[in-house]
């Protein structure tokens, strides 16, 4: 079985400096934007403080849930923007990403920062960025792809997985923040997590299909793990490990799921030597130019924090 879906082409950016994200990008003519939008661009800028044990929580567990990532005013600036985005591009040619190309899970549009400067100041928010790395302990992340995931209702479930088995990261410092735009309850294809399964060698590296769903589900129900799915408010985000397996209910609401991941990992992390075809395509879509051993830095990947400590 194999997960089809489709993806943008990228637009290789031409970036002034290496560091990017926060005020950077903001608005800087008040003509062109007016000044209310001017402030909450420029507030991604603002931390979002992450206790000593959040971060150790979030090592222990391998996911944890943050209220209130980004604010109500930020949710309605940039919502419209990703999903107006989703849909116009859903119009044009399909999204849909399915399991064994029969049933579809989910829609989902990637690296849509390459197609508006303004949804690219959400994506590149400072703010998000230094939180993935003080969960994960590391001075600075990069920016691997965003993805923007919209389960309609009738949505079917998606199966347990683990993220890094597609990326070419040669790192365990990966995780992918999946930022709510609007509430989200259980019924309306929550994610589910097998909290501590990132720290387990007992799940075999193989692609999402529903073999691996068979298979991880009797490994979870045997071991007795702790499986936690989360309701939650737009703006809030759940983070988690590249490492951890995941899955997702299906939307059996009238509602559809509005959701932007954005994934990141530590700065310094080398290509990994691709050894299944999934993470040789991904290589060549998301570190364009780059080979085994390089630096993980393409002109795809900015450096979105790094502390000054």
């Amino acid at each position: 079985m194999r997960l089809t879906d489709a993806r943008i082409p990228p637009i290789l950016p031409d970036f002034s400096g290496e560091r990017v994200g926060g005020s950077p990008l903001c608005p800087r003519d008040p003509l062109e934007e007016d000044l209310a939008m001017e402030i909450i661009s420029c507030d991604l800028e603002k931390p979002y403080a992450i206790t000593s044990d959040q971060s150790a929580q979030f090592r222990r567990d391998g996911h944890i849930l943050l209220r209130g990532v980004a604010s109500a005013e930020e949710i309605e600036m940039y919502r419209p923007l990703i999903t107006g985005l989703v849909d116009e591009l859903a119009g044009s040619r399909s999204l849909q990403v399915k399991v064994d190309d029969t049933n579809p899970l989910f829609i989902q549009a990637t690296n849509v920062w390459l197609k508006s400067e303004t949804i690219r100041e959400f994506i590149f928010a400072r703010r998000f960025a230094r939180i993935a790395a003080e969960l994960m302990a590391v001075r600075g992340v990069r920016l691997y792809h965003d993805q923007a995931l919209i389960k309609e209702p009738g949505g079917y479930a998606t199966p347990w997985h683990k993220d890094h088995y597609y990326w070419p990261l040669a790192t365990h410092h990966t995780v992918k923040m999946w930022l709510a735009l609007t509430d989200i309850q259980v019924d309306m294809g929550a994610m589910r997590f097998a909290t501590g399964t990132h720290r387990s060698g007992m799940f075999p590296e193989i692609p999402i299909s529903y073999d691996s769903q068979e298979l991880f589900d009797r490994i979870v129900h045997d071991h007795k793990i702790p499986v936690v799915s989360y309701s939650m408010k737009a703006g809030d985000a759940s983070f988690h490990s590249g490492d951890l397996l995941h899955a997702a209910l299906a939307n059996t609401s009238m509602q559809r799921r509005e959701v932007i991941a954005i994934i990141y990992y530590d700065d310094g992390a080398r290509v990994m030597k691709p050894n299944h075809e999934h993470r040789r395509i991904d290589m060549e879509e998301y570190l364009p130019g780059l080979t085994t051993g390089d630096l993980a830095a393409s002109a795809l990947n900015p450096l979105l924090y790094e502390s000054d400590h």
